[in-house]
């Protein structure tokens, strides 16, 4: 019978839950989609990030991202259409209207979906910072268990939180503020995103 190493799970959803609280495009993206299509398509895409984080997550614990490591063209191609999704993203909020009521007919949960785990499957940072953490936490000869359960446990851990971020924020006074400041809100985020892409650029450089 398979015994998890608790310590290793402490120490890896510690940091897991650290960065996942952290500013960035992802919680921009849930909060975006949660003034545009309500408390449903902000939890779609809170399930949608925590499935791309989840495929890294599975990915960095089994070793698959050393292999990205030691072919560098696979990890710049991954890098270069991070880019170019987080440019694109950007200029399509930057050229949004205003009013999220006037845009909400053109929200879904699909959209909510796609866009979550875009912005979490395509973001090269999080296979930095999961080779990182990982690197730190995981011990030769682990069972195939506790592997297992680092890989899910930060993807439950991304998940609630922004499933906790579109839960909490439909229904408060925020909301509708952000939602009568919809330009601003909209620019905000092509900013944070295409800022976002120039410091993955000046890494590949």
């Amino acid at each position: 019978m398979a015994v998890l190493e608790w310590d290793v799970l402490l120490a890896a959803g510690t940091v897991f839950f650290l960065g996942a609280i952290s500013p960035g495009p992802s919680l921009m993206v849930v909060l975006r989609n949660t003034m545009l299509g309500g408390r449903k398509q902000g939890m779609v895409c809170a399930i949608g990030h925590g499935v791309g984080f989840g495929v890294y997550a599975g990915l960095a614990v089994f070793g698959l991202i050393v292999l990205l490591e030691e072919a560098p063209n696979v990890f710049l191609a991954l890098q270069l259409i991070g880019c170019c999704l987080l440019i694109w993203y950007g200029y399509s909020m930057w050229n949004m209207e205003g009013d999220f009521e006037a845009s909400a007919h053109n929200a879904s949960n699909r959209q909510g979906f796609t866009e979550g785990f875009a912005i979490a499957f395509f973001n090269p940072k999080i296979a930095l910072f999961l080779v990182a953490v990982l690197a730190q936490v995981l011990r030769p000869g682990m069972e195939f268990g506790s592997k297992v359960a680092v890989g899910l446990l930060g993807m439950t851990i991304d998940t609630l939180w922004y499933l906790t971020v579109a839960v909490a924020l439909t229904g408060t006074p925020l909301l509708d503020k952000l939602k009568k400041n919809g330009v601003f809100i909209h620019r905000l985020t092509a900013v944070v995103l295409w800022g976002f892409a120039l410091s993955i650029v000046f890494r590949v450089n």
